[in-house]
């Protein structure tokens, strides 16, 4: 049985795509870019808001991409639940975790503060374990350290852990944490990526995870 669901945040638990594409539009429009549809940054978003920023202006120098970041983390602090959301039965499901004694923990990109807030805000029932974002001098995902830092504040062993994201980013952490991977449909980017990047498992749906809490005969 396992004993530790680790989720990403971004395009797993919360659908946060509008909010971090108004941001970094209204951060562009600032500095007088041109921005990007909303559809866009499904392709930008997954690696940090400083990749983000660099991904949405590429041509920036670093003082520019400064300055970008500066403008996107003052916007999103006050605008950063003002359309994200859960995913369907993804409130069920931390509940029936929760029910079977399946410890939570979440593992983002984005920012610690900002991932705090918007965890605490949308989740405020689940206790999660750990709650952890991008810290500076820490490498970001796919780098494992994130998870480890959940294992040292949780020690669990690695073959009872899950690793739930929906991105290429998130299989190849879990590849390298060595824990098992299950990559969601529903998130921002498609299948075929999680494919490539080797998920252990594919899920369409939320209520689909709970199959794989006990282990293999």
């Amino acid at each position: 049985m396992k004993k530790l669901a680790i989720f990403d945040l971004d395009g797993t638990l919360l659908n946060t795509i509008y909010d971090l594409g108004e941001a970094c539009n209204y951060a562009l429009r600032k500095m007088g870019f041109n921005q990007h549809p909303i559809p866009a940054y499904h392709f930008m978003v997954g690696n940090g808001v400083r990749k983000l920023i660099e991904r949405a202006q590429p041509d920036a120098d670093e003082k520019t991409i400064d300055e970008l970041l500066s403008i996107f983390r003052e916007y999103y602090d006050l605008h950063c639940m003002d359309d994200t959301r859960p995913y369907p039965g993804i409130p069920e499901l931390l509940q029936e975790l929760i029910e079977k004694n399946v410890a939570i923990a979440v593992a983002s990109n984005k920012y610690q503060n900002a991932v705090t807030r918007i965890v605490e805000h949308y989740f405020p029932d689940v206790p999660f374990v750990s709650i952890q974002g991008q810290l500076d001098g820490r490498p970001s995902k796919p780098d494992p350290s994130i998870i480890f830092s959940i294992l040292a504040e949780h020690p669990t062993p690695k073959t009872d852990v899950l690793y739930i994201g929906d991105s290429g980013v998130d299989m190849e952490t879990a590849r390298r944490a060595c824990v098992e991977s299950i990559g969601v449909s529903w998130g921002f980017r498609p299948v075929s990526e999680l494919r490539q990047a080797y998920a252990d498992n594919i899920v369409s749906a939320p209520s689909e995870i709970l199959k794989f809490l006990s282990d293999p005969f």
